[in-house]
């Protein structure tokens, strides 16, 4: 096959048929093409009098590849390695994963494809059930502490934007999208160079890969959590269950995802060497999405080809501290993404359409292993902990927000309003976020509306705190993905430091599950 980049087409009249278009690019005669197919677009925005589309094709042609692609500097030969997915194994001892996200999922998956049955605790319900417990509380109901936006089927990943896109270069990557629209996704995840799928779609995914997970034999416990483990030895031996049961386990991937703060602690306990890490705290940032559409788009704003506009922004301050936008929701929600009594954390969501009134992101600051008092290695736990009950304490369950001109005394419309449910607080930034974070979150805002018109516009409204951006702690594996202490445990995912969004947590359930498998028979 050859590919052929960096290709302009125009937003009316997309071409459905693209054999005409890789004739032209490789200067040859269209009975020279045999396909031509979308394998990559993407919408080029620099100049807001010429956005367009950037293409990628893959071809195929009746000529000798090499000489087709002479007088294309675009273009390449291309050949696609295939993942292949492990089977024929067996096991007399089931292996275990504890934690049913992206990473705990796809690990399941793998396992189950591999022919070892692997028994999955959830410590949240299934997704149905869970879906109707997060709406139960962002319509007032009492939080529940072990099934809500952090825990449950699907992970913290269900309740997000779904957003599929990575800087990792892995082959299995594509195989992970390819599994998802196996599952229920829209094909165009394949194409798109900034996939996503939306909440709403998300809950058909999951159910549909859980019951595939059943059918090779696979096991999923809801409302099951891990509470110890016990070793022999320096290998794992045993786990207890919350519901006080106790399994036998020799091979345990532990994908908890980065909120189960409760098993950190009895990791610590047990003596499991972990490390701090680099993490992220700040808000929620909404704007009017027609104006982050307007900013980005200029005149081709509202153009049907096009869909909400996206962005990705990062400045580096002055007091050396790193300030950057993540999980940009456009046309979406902020929510109540709390999971422990007493605290409140925001998250951002969106729909498959990414059509609501307002778009959002996250701005965070990092906070270095360093800057964290002591020598406890869940510092950084305590840190977003304390954070969350401070903005609890303000609202008595109420979420802060302030509009972005009040938090720097100017006068403000309120234009955009705030989407987290069920009930906002007016509350100062500084009352919930240490100064020198919430004065480099505002900091950056100010740089961020230099780059996007309106971004520091008075009326943008800020909604916090945002806590919960990544994993405050690794838990040490070597090069077998073992724990560096325990064998038989295998640290894995996002929340064990490993991981950073529903793309890579995916691949790194994939490349544990991988590890697990190799250990069979040995």
């Amino acid at each position: 096959m050859i590919i052929i980049n960096d290709i302009h087409l125009p937003l009316d009249e997309f071409p459905s048929d693209f054999i005409p278009v890789a004739a032209r690019e490789l200067k040859v005669d269209k009975k020279v093409i045999k396909s031509a197919e979308l394998y990559r677009k993407s919408v080029d925005a620099r100049k807001k009098n010429d956005v367009h589309f950037c293409c990628s094709l893959l071809v195929s042609v009746t000529a000798n590849e090499q000489s087709a692609i002479k007088k294309c500097k675009k273009a390449r030969i291309f050949r696609e390695e295939e993942f292949v997915w492990p089977e024929g194994f067996s096991s007399t001892e089931r292996p275990v994963i504890v934690g049913f996200g992206p990473a705990g999922m796809f690990a399941a998956l793998t396992l189950a494809r591999a022919g070892l049955k692997p028994i999955v605790l959830e410590r949240g319900e299934e997704i149905e059930k869970r879906v109707k417990t997060v709406d139960g509380f962002f319509g007032g109901d009492k939080l529940n502490t072990e099934s809500n936006v952090q825990f449950g089927e699907g992970g913290a990943g269900t309740f997000s934007d779904g957003k599929l896109n990575t800087g990792i270069k892995n082959i299995r990557c594509r195989a992970v999208l390819r599994e998802f629209v196996r599952f229920g996704a829209d094909q165009k995840i394949l194409i798109d160079a900034k996939p996503h799928v939306g909440t709403d779609r998300l809950v058909k995914i999951v159910k549909n890969l859980r019951e595939e997970i059943i059918s090779l034999g696979g096991e999923v416990r809801f409302s099951t959590r891990l509470d110890s483990i016990r070793t022999k030895d320096g290998r794992l031996c045993e786990i207890v269950l919350s519901n006080g049961d106790s399994l036998p386990c020799s091979r345990l991937i532990l994908a908890t995802g980065h909120s189960a703060r409760d098993t950190f602690l009895m990791l610590k306990n047990e003596g499991v060497p972990m490390e701090r890490k680099p993490f992220s705290i700040g808000a929620r940032i909404e704007h009017k999405r027609a104006d982050i559409d307007r900013a980005l788009y200029g005149d081709f704003a509202g153009h049907p080809a096009l869909s909400a506009a996206d962005y990705k922004l990062a400045a580096h301050l002055e007091n050396g501290r790193g300030v950057y936008t993540f999980c940009m929701c456009p046309g979406g929600v902020v929510v109540n993404a709390s999971s422990e009594e007493g605290g409140i954390a925001v998250n951002g969501m969106s729909y498959s359409a990414r059509d609501g009134e307002n778009s959002n992101s996250a701005v965070l600051a990092d906070i270095r292993p360093e800057e964290l008092s002591g020598d406890d290695v869940l510092a950084g736990v305590e840190l977003q902990r304390k954070i969350e009950q401070k903005a609890f304490s303000i609202g008595g369950g109420a979420v802060p927000s302030i509009a972005f001109g009040r938090l720097i005394g100017k006068e403000t419309t309120d234009t955009v309003s705030p989407t987290v449910k069920p009930e906002i607080i007016e509350c100062d930034i500084h009352k919930v976020l240490p100064k020198d974070i919430a004065d480099s979150i505002i900091e950056g805002i100010r740089i961020f509306g230099k780059k996007i018109e309106g971004f520091d516009s008075e009326n943008a409204r800020l909604t916090f705190p945002e806590t919960r951006s990544s994993s405050p702690v690794r838990i040490l594996r070597g090069d077998s993905f073992e724990s560096v202490s325990v064998r038989g445990l295998f640290p894995c995912g996002e929340g064990a430091g490993y991981a950073g969004g529903i793309m890579s947590a995916a691949v790194d359930g994939i490349r544990v599950a991988e590890a697990v498998i190799a250990t069979v028979n040995q």
